[in-house]
């Protein structure tokens, strides 16, 4: 993966974006730009978007011995504890500080290195609507790791979805970045469409280290399906396009549990592929990612990486910021 493709800003404006369009039934590739995307689109499908909203992550403070310290929130847990990521040395029981009298204490350290905290203010336990007021104030959006820059005011507004809604993301489900207000507008004069919620997990961006891709543990994410959705899905008569994976994976996870809101864990790959979803819209994914292994569900391994080639040879521009691709 050429370092000099991956995008650290978005495409301005959002919807000038390439895209990279294959044809599954000819296997063939078409160049072109995100706002000519409704015409390589079937007239007869219903479209899927999540509209989760990324909160401000992202907080720097100090420990009680005056060392700085970087937490990224990960998800809420049971019990107003949280699931936060902790740059710096931190023990159980630690008290991290921030900025507006905002306080961590580390309750436990996970196996898979995130600790488990409760966040204070003014000695007041903080729930995760409260958590998120606070948040708002003093964090920062939550840039993915491979963009190497502070994250500045204009994230705010790019690396959130202009039918973002619903707060409780910590990544942006990054296919839907490219929609402008007025492709948005457009999208629900000409198709049946519908909304899911999935809040994306900072475990999006870990790699698939286990030999064999069956003994990946996938991550989980919280998500809820309302039911003029799922009636969507359960009505056979359309095909669907997911805009992104997120759609994807929490469409397939209702498929298979029937469950319209819970914790989604599902890893869709060659040998476990989508049963409901018929078309994909997404970005360029990282090597050696569940998000990559997704798309290869669709179209198989070796014309993935075809695909890959083409893009890399072709100058596209990868990741969160990048540009996207269509699989119809």
């Amino acid at each position: 993966m050429p370092e000099n493709l991956i995008a650290d800003f978005p495409a301005n404006p959002r919807d000038s974006a390439r895209l990279l369009v294959y044809d599954r039934k000819n296997k063939t590739i078409t160049h072109t730009v995100f706002n000519k995307l409704f015409d390589f689109l079937p007239k007869e499908i219903s479209i899927l978007l999540n509209d989760t909203k990324v909160v401000k992550a992202r907080i720097f403070g100090t420990k009680h011995s005056g060392g700085k310290i970087e937490l990224l929130l990960n998800s809420p847990l049971q019990d107003n504890l949280y699931s936060v990521y902790i740059r710096g040395k931190v023990k159980e029981g630690s008290e991290l500080f921030f900025e507006q009298g905002l306080k961590a204490i580390v309750k436990k350290t996970q196996e898979d290195g995130t600790r488990v905290v409760a966040f204070f203010q003014d000695d007041k336990m903080l729930g995760t609507k409260e958590l998120f007021d606070v948040l708002e104030h003093v964090g920062h959006i939550p840039l993915p790791p491979y963009i190497k820059r502070a994250d500045e005011s204009a994230d705010e507004i790019e690396y959130q979805s202009v039918f973002s809604q619903n707060q409780g993301a910590v990544a942006a489900p990054t296919a839907s970045l490219h929609f402008s207000d007025s492709m948005f507008k457009e999208l629900k004069q000409r198709y049946t469409h519908g909304f899911l919620t999935l809040h994306v997990g900072a475990g999006t961006f870990k790699p698939v280290e286990a030999k064999h891709i069956n003994d990946h543990i996938m991550h989980s994410e919280f998500y809820t399906i309302p039911k003029s959705t799922c009636k969507i899905i359960d009505t056979l008569d359309k095909p669907i396009l997911a805009v992104g994976t997120t759609v994807t994976r929490t469409v397939e996870y209702y498929v298979r549990q029937k469950q319209e809101t819970g914790y989604s864990n599902l890893f869709l790959h060659p040998l476990n592929q989508p049963l409901r979803v018929n078309h994909l819209l997404t970005n360029f994914h990282l090597p050696k990612s569940t998000l990559i292994m997704l798309v290869a569900s669709f179209i198989g391994l070796e014309e993935t990486l075809r695909i890959y080639k083409v893009a890399v040879e072709e100058k596209y521009r990868f990741f969160s910021y990048g540009d996207a691709m269509l699989i119809i």
